[in-house]
């Protein structure tokens, strides 16, 4: 026996399975035999006292989960942090516990009532003594660690639990003496298991199977060189027997059906105090405030279930809801994350739904130099749809060029302060960047319900369907392409080849002579086959009104190909009367301005194709510039392209046949865009049909006036 170190257990007088709180206990409410667990728990009981001193708190009426002592709280030295259970079911345990620590005279620290933690089932102190791991996400909230680090003056390891059948950290994690660890690497996010190998050397890591895993290895008691668990396979075994670990199998099967083992039944009373030790807690918490429909837009539930996914942790501090149906919500909340990597991409997240720090809170953009062409500092904000603002010399500026996946870059002017979005190619020495998220937010519309319900054309909101009925998306589109065209808006096209093979090309070709288009963006196919059915009457060599491949028809693209590049361009093709009609015939016909982007699997390419890369962005950027809508037909490539090039406010549609495409698109989460699963030349066709509707419609209205 080692008589310095001692345990705290508690007798299964009262245990039983009386209630579901874990995964474990479904299914097994009543069905845990008393006999058996009294036996297996003395059986634990008596390897354990052979070994070490063992304390008993005594079990108490209507709390049978009382036995599970490793939940009581977390002690160093004579210090010891009370639970605070998550769930009823367990919190009238914790004066019980409180005595007892109080009896055997050690300093007791309680947490705010508000605030969960399950003492060393979620906190576990390394054998060595350099730091304690602690766990969250399902019994124990982030926010604790930081009163850990303080009140116990230790380094504190947060990791985040993703499995709820390992809900706490002992199920899945065991440190060992000599700093190996026992663990279960799915149990944790990628953010822990990357701590855990930063901090563990890997021949020190003993990972377990799920096999293992679920028959609670890790919920380990380790005294020494001596592992005492449930059950391990021969392999484990093996395992820890290399490293130089004696194992000791103890049934423990009736308390497995409450979700606990050997570590649950068990509480180390006498931890090492190691001189060296100091309070750190890397867990950094900022304040925001959401501001709008939160309710009834489920912004709130998306801004709450972003900072769990993300691995951090919330507090609500206050919500005002709207009084009146016009009136908007006001939500401040408290946001925790394990580390600034962390804070930084949850708070993004939460800037891209429009939070904002509080006004307390508000500071001044980071800023650092850009130091080489074309890169940025390392820690730069990346930029969304949005528009966004940002914090410099005390005022929101404005932020220009607003585009996704860019940089924000500062610089001073005549004019004063302005900030751009840059693409990182175009970032110059002399320019500063905002690094960070603080003093970022981005600008959100806030609509009454009364303004959205009562709109004569409601826009679909984000999403992709093909149940939805096309001709009701095509009347809505219809609708809106007419209002920008009498307004004097801007429509921008984005079209595939796939538009002529499916005879859609005569419709778009319509769309631009009636003056629906103001840009068109392609590649060199669209161009390429568009004239080959005006000059040839086949696209891609198949004859379009009879819809059979034409002999030698394979060649009829090159021949296309040639013969402008013989004019020089498409604009002097067409000039010279070769190319009679098609989409580029009425752009060059209406001098609309089309951009055609090349790729490697280009043939010829025609004179007008940009093959730089770049320069196609720059000229696809220039001419979406001021668009209010921009229609994607069936070109993934070209369309994807655009979509990150746009702003918030743009309206888009998708039409392909192919739903990847159209989600991914929609996945850019712009409430203006819509995605359409169905045919383009079916779709064109609807939609010409449809504004010819609408303008017999206001013929009709004209002649009755």
């Amino acid at each position: 026996m080692t008589d310095s170190i001692r345990f705290l257990m508690c007798a299964p007088d009262h245990y039983d399975v009386d209630y579901v709180i874990n995964p474990w206990m479904e299914g097994n409410i009543h069905k845990s035999s008393r006999d058996r667990a009294v036996e297996q728990w003395q059986k634990l009981h008596y390897i354990i006292k052979d070994r070490a001193i063992v304390d008993l708190v005594a079990p108490e009426k209507g709390w049978p989960d009382m036995v599970f002592t490793a939940n009581a709280g977390l002690v160093l030295g004579k210090t010891v942090v009370l639970s605070r259970f998550y769930h009823k079911e367990r919190q009238g345990e914790e004066p019980f516990f409180q005595k007892w620590f109080e009896d055997q005279g050690y300093t007791v620290y309680t947490l705010p009532k508000d605030l969960p933690f399950e003492g060393a089932g979620d906190a576990l102190l390394d054998r060595e003594g350099r730091w304690l791991w602690a766990g969250y996400g399902f019994r124990s909230e982030l926010d604790s660690h930081a009163y850990l680090a303080k009140w116990l003056d230790i380094e504190v390891m947060s990791l985040r639990l993703m499995d709820e059948r390992f809900y706490h950290l002992d199920t899945c994690f065991c440190p060992l003496s000599g700093g190996y660890l026992l663990y279960y690497p799915p149990a944790f996010d990628s953010y822990s298991n990357r701590l855990i190998e930063m901090r563990v050397a890997s021949e020190k890591r003993i990972a377990i199977a799920e096999a293992d895993a679920v028959n609670f290895a890790c919920n380990a008691v380790n005294i020494g060189n001596i592992v005492i668990l449930n059950k391990a396979s021969s392999g484990l075994k093996q395992r820890l027997k290399e490293a130089g670990f004696e194992v000791i199998e103890t049934p423990l099967t009736e308390f497995l059906k409450a979700g606990g083992a050997a570590k649950c039944l068990t509480l180390r009373v006498t931890e090492p105090l190691i001189g060296e030790r100091h309070a750190n807690a890397p867990v950094e918490s900022r304040t925001v405030q959401l501001e709008g429909h939160l309710l009834d837009s489920g912004l709130i539930n998306r801004a709450l279930d972003r900072i769990l996914e993300a691995g951090g942790s919330f507090q609500v501090l206050n919500f005002q809801l709207g009084e009146q149906k016009q009136s908007t919500s006001k939500a401040d909340v408290k946001v925790s994350a394990p580390s600034h990597e962390v804070m930084e991409a949850i708070l993004s997240q939460l800037i891209d739904l429009g939070a904002v720090n509080l006004p307390q809170d508000e500071r001044d953009a980071k800023l650092e130099p850009v130091v080489l062409n074309g890169v940025a500092p390392g820690d730069f904000y990346v930029t969304t749809i949005y528009p966004t603002e940002v914090r410099l010399n005390g005022q929101w500026v404005r932020i220009k060029n607003q585009r996704m996946d860019g940089a924000i870059a500062v610089s001073q002017t005549p004019e004063g302060i302005v900030a751009r979005c840059k693409l990182l190619r175009d970032l110059q020495v002399g320019e500063q960047v905002v690094v960070d998220v603080q003093g970022i937010r981005t600008v959100r519309k806030t609509e009454s319900r009364e303004h959205r319900n009562a709109q004569e054309f409601s826009f679909m909101s984000a999403g992709v369907s093909s149940e939805r009925r096309v001709e009701l998306v095509v009347e809505q589109v219809a609708w809106e392409l007419r209002q920008i065209r009498d307004r004097g808006g801007k429509v921008v096209v984005t079209a595939g080849p796939v538009v002529i093979h499916t005879g859609g090309g005569q419709h778009l070709a319509q769309l631009i002579r009636e003056g629906y288009v103001q840009a068109l963006l392609g590649g060199n196919a669209i161009a390429v086959h568009d004239m080959e059915q005006s000059m040839l009457g086949t696209s891609l060599g198949v004859d379009m009104k009879r819809g059979v491949a034409v002999r030698g028809g394979h060649r009829h693209h090159l021949k296309v190909i040639n013969t402008v590049r013989r004019y020089g361009s498409i604009a002097k093709t067409v000039e010279a009367g070769i190319v009679q009609g098609g989409v580029l015939y009425e752009c060059v016909r209406a001098g609309i301005p089309f951009s055609l982007a090349g790729s490697i699997r280009d043939d010829g390419p025609l004179p007008d194709t940009q093959m730089d890369l770049i320069k196609a962005q720059e000229e696809y950027s220039q001419l979406i510039q001021g668009a209010n809508m921009i229609l994607m037909l069936s070109s993934m490539l070209h369309s994807i392209g655009v979509g990150n090039m746009t702003a918030s406010g743009v309206k888009m549609v998708c039409v392909d046949i192919n739903p990847a495409v159209v989600t991914k698109l929609s996945d850019r989460g712009s409430v203006e865009s819509v995605g359409v699963v169905t045919d383009v030349g079916l779709f064109l066709s609807l939609l010409i049909q449809q504004l010819d509707k609408l303008t017999s419609r206001y013929q009709i209205a004209q002649v009755g006036e």
